[in-house]
């Protein structure tokens, strides 16, 4: 027998469910024949001695092109196989031979639903053209076989969004058509009552499958069979007389299958089996490692019912055979879930102390690094002694990290089960090496005062708003749209009363706040708007002229010096002003030229693509060489990165760009405000007063508790540049025709990297700003960084509890999502710091004069 595998839909996301049934099906098959997309078929077939496959050239899969030829060609090449076949007698006898799989990768309707989105008129030209390959296939088959034999199945491994993206988990991503006639298939059933059957087994995702079919489908009157997409694998086995993939964990689907009462059962035992011998590898790995093994009881005694359906089916009670045989299948399905999750509560609760122990040596490390209260508990406490006392805590640590390496030696446990352990007994031992800074830190605290306590439980109280705020608007964006909206208000009033003369800024920070609360009700979904991308150009240019003007005028006022301070003035930095405003105008209609010729010629112009790709690398260059002074400086990054974020936008986030870098100017501002108010009250206090102000060193100070503020505001604006532009934290948020003007050939690993690039600059210009500010406010900015990884490791341990292994594929998904990227935003803040320091760390602040000055503009 036959089977053919039309498979519409396969890219270079993860591997999906219907890529490994095909992978081990070619694997036992006795041949397989595979036809299409440079990046799949090798990953199928490569390494398969019995196979024969094609594919064609990298350069076909032109995003800018109609890709429905992809499709043309993998039919193409089937055809010529077979037609090859006549003059080739082994080929022929091959052909004929049984256990054969034949996959044409159909990767057109992908290719053109990702560049043209799935209502264009492209893609369902694509749709007919796939519809017609089927057609074709089926005829050729038939009339080269002649004997029925032929099992057709048509499906395809995942769904689209009407954006043209996939993989987050919603319905329209994972409901997919499965179609399938021919050998061994069985007739459909009239539909009655409800429009289509799910009897076969619950879905796994747990989510409604109730989408109608089509109309123009004319099946209406035909009963539909759903199914779990693991279920295929078995389906396809069964079809070829091959065993279960052995890794399979999908159900037979009795609904589709042509098979008498005897058969059936015997098929479902085959499939119970499989399953079963999973479960039973699985508990004997786990049994010969463990010291304390817990069985799965239900199954304990599986032998007898393995016997009783024997028994049952030589007694020819195939009804009770089939009964005992699912519900032994479901049991072992249950099972497998059982040791999947065996060390779930072990693990959880060493992370979870992992992360704690981890948080608290931060908090002491800042406490002692960063702020007075080393000094001042050292003068109360003889610290010096705790090096000598500490030794016993270290050899207590070591004994007990010893004891557990070697019971996770005698286990066979994993190496990450080590590192998690062994990373939890060393932080919590230094913890408790620290214990007589602990000791003294809770005797300074009893001898506060109320007000002192006040003030701490303020500082807490705000902070764990903010990062629940943080933590729930990875679910509900429009949390920032209020938060802007409130804080707008609230930093206007503070300045009112902090700046003692009339002044604008109150009134301009309000806006900026307000008007980058818009964004986060923009749709998640970035719809096209090529003029939008063009006027954010001229945007992007009004502000650096409104920023030169002020670094121009205001230098000699005593409020503004610190943001305007500059050692020097050069010819070099106006002509390099000029050449950034050129540069970002040049982007700007190449946003135009590019987009309008790739759509009308169905091309990226090799002329339009080096352009793009010059202007993009030179813009990021120049702001080495600006001026030094805040001010100066961050307008030179702003322009600098305009460019490339311009060339990779295709809607409202290249105006999400200016309004992000008002808002950092706001937060200068306000800082600026508040530093300038705090040096005139330093002004009049007595020394004993200012010893809350002692320095690091001859550039920094220690911090105080409203220091929290700036990591707090840091860790809010760094996540609105993300949910900003339009992401909701999925994998499937990101849209890959904004690479178009840099590349339209298919190259995963590029197209990802100009992605992910779009989504730092954003970011680099809030790390800048925050660099700015630990500087103008004299802050360690190491400390305050410290505080950043503390704030998002308390996200990371409440998303880590709502990660779901149960549930829609969506919801699976985004809890995973969501754990994952708050997990590596402190690598990437942490790089982004890196990469960002080659801007900032010439900067320079000139000190604020003590006496206020009232001239304004």
């Amino acid at each position: 027998m036959l089977v053919l595998l039309l498979n519409l839909d396969l890219d270079m996301s993860p591997l999906l469910l219907v890529s490994m049934k095909i992978l081990v099906l070619s694997q036992k098959s006795r041949h397989t024949f595979a036809f299409g997309s440079p990046d799949i078929i090798p990953i199928f077939c490569s390494a398969l001695p019995h196979s024969t496959w094609n594919s064609y050239p990298h350069e076909y899969e032109d995003f800018a092109t109609d890709a429905s030829f992809l499709d043309e060609w993998s039919f193409d090449q089937f055809e010529s196989l077979l037609n090859r076949s006549h003059e080739d007698p082994k080929l022929k006898e091959l052909l004929h031979k049984d256990k054969l799989v034949v996959f044409l990768h159909l990767l057109g309707c992908d290719s053109n639903g990702h560049a043209h989105r799935p209502y264009s008129s492209i893609y369902l030209n694509n749709v007919k053209v796939v519809d017609k390959i089927a057609e074709r296939v089926y005829h050729l088959l038939e009339d080269y076989y002649r004997d029925n034999r032929t099992s057709y199945i048509f499906t395809a491994d995942h769904g689209m969004s009407d954006k043209g993206s996939h993989g987050d988990g919603h319905p329209t991503n994972t409901d997919t058509p499965l179609v399938a006639w021919g050998a061994g298939i069985k007739y459909p059933k009239p539909a009655t009552g409800s429009s289509h059957s799910d009897t076969v087994t619950t879905f796994i995702d747990k989510h409604a499958h109730d989408m109608p079919t089509p109309y123009d489908w004319g099946l209406r009157r035909v009963e539909r069979v759903d199914v779990n997409q693991a279920d295929i694998a078995p389906l396809m086995s069964t079809l070829l007389g091959l065993p279960c993939p052995v890794n399979s964990v999908g159900n037979l689907p009795l609904g589709y299958m042509k098979l008498n009462e005897a058969e059936e059962v015997e098929a479902v035992l085959a499939n119970t089996k499989q399953i079963l011998n999973q479960l039973l590898r699985k508990s004997y790995i786990k049994s010969s490692n463990s010291l304390f093994f817990k069985p799965f009881k239900p199954l304990v005694h599986h032998s007898a019912s393995l016997s009783q359906i024997d028994e049952l089916i030589s007694a020819k009670n195939y009804e009770a055979a089939m009964k005992l045989a699912v519900d032994l299948r479901n049991l072992s399905l249950e099972g497998l879930h059982y040791f999947q999750t065996y060390d779930w509560l072990m693990l959880m609760t060493v992370i979870t102390l992992g992360y704690t122990g981890w948080m608290i040596v931060l908090a002491l490390h800042v406490l002692q690094c960063y702020s007075s209260l080393s000094g001042d508990l050292s003068r109360k406490e003889q610290l010096s002694v705790q090096k000598k006392d500490s030794g016993k805590v270290y050899i207590s640590g070591c004994l007990l990290m010893a004891i557990l390496s070697v019971l996770n030696l005698v286990e066979h446990s994993p190496p990450l089960y080590h590192a998690y352990i062994g990373m939890t007994v060393f932080l919590w031992t230094q913890i408790f090496s620290e214990y007589r800074l602990i000791r003294g830190l809770w005797r300074y605290l009893r001898e506060r005062r109320a007000d002192y306590f006040i003030k701490l439980l303020f500082a807490a109280a705000v902070s764990v708003v903010i990062v629940e705020l943080l933590v729930h608007s990875f679910t509900e964006r429009k949390l920032y749209t209020w938060f802007f909206l409130i804080v707008g208000v609230v930093a206007s009033i503070l300045l009112h009363f902090s700046i003692p003369w009339r002044s604008g800024i109150p009134v301009f920070v309000c806006i900026s706040c307000w008007f980058l609360s818009v964004f986060t009700l923009m749709p998640a979904e970035i719809p096209d708007n090529n003029n939008l991308v063009v006027m954010s150009g001229a945007i992007i240019v009004v502000i650096s002229l409104a920023a030169k003007w002020l670094n121009t005028h205001a230098e000699g006022n005593k409020f503004w010096q610190s943001i305007t301070f500059h050692e020097s003035r050069t010819p070099l930095c106006s002509m390099l002003y000029c050449i950034q405003i050129f540069l970002v105008g040049v982007s700007s209609v190449m946003v135009f030229l590019s987009t309008k010729h790739r759509t009308q010629n169905q091309e990226l112009h090799s002329s339009h693509q080096f352009i793009n790709w010059f202007v993009a690398g030179s813009s990021m260059v120049l702001p080495l060489f600006s001026g030094n002074g805040i001010l100066s400086r961050l307008s030179s990054i702003f322009l600098g990165f305009a460019p490339p974020f311009l060339l990779l936008s295709i809607g409202y986030e290249a105006v999400f760009y200016s309004a992000l870098a008002v808002v950092l100017l706001a937060w200068i501002l306000f800082e600026n405000a508040s530093h300038h108010s705090s040096k005139v009250k330093d002004s009049s206090l007595s020394e004993k007063n200012t010893e809350e102000h002692v320095t690091i060193g001859s550039d920094e100070r220690y911090l105080l508790l409203s220091d929290v503020r700036i990591p707090l505001i840091f860790m809010v604006l760094f996540n609105v540049a993300f949910f900003g532009t339009g992401n909701f934290a999925s994998i499937a948020s990101f849209e890959i025709s904004s690479v178009y003007r840099f590349i339209t050939i298919f190259s995963p690993f590029l197209m990802a990297a100009l992605l992910i690039f779009k989504l730092f600059i954003p970011f680099m210009l809030v790390i800048c700003a925050f660099s700015a500010i630990t500087k103008l406010v004299r802050v360690p900015r190491l400390g305050c960084y410290f505080l950043v990884i503390l704030f998002s490791d308390i996200m990371t341990i409440h998303f880590f509890f709502l990660v779901k292994n149960t549930g829609s594929w969506m919801e699976i998904g985004n809890s995973i999502s969501h754990f994952g990227i708050v997990s590596a935003q402190v690598v990437f803040v942490l790089l982004l710091f890196a990469l960002t320091n080659l801007y900032t760390r010439s900067i320079r602040v000139r000190p604020l004069s003590t006496s206020p000055s009232l001239k304004t503009l």
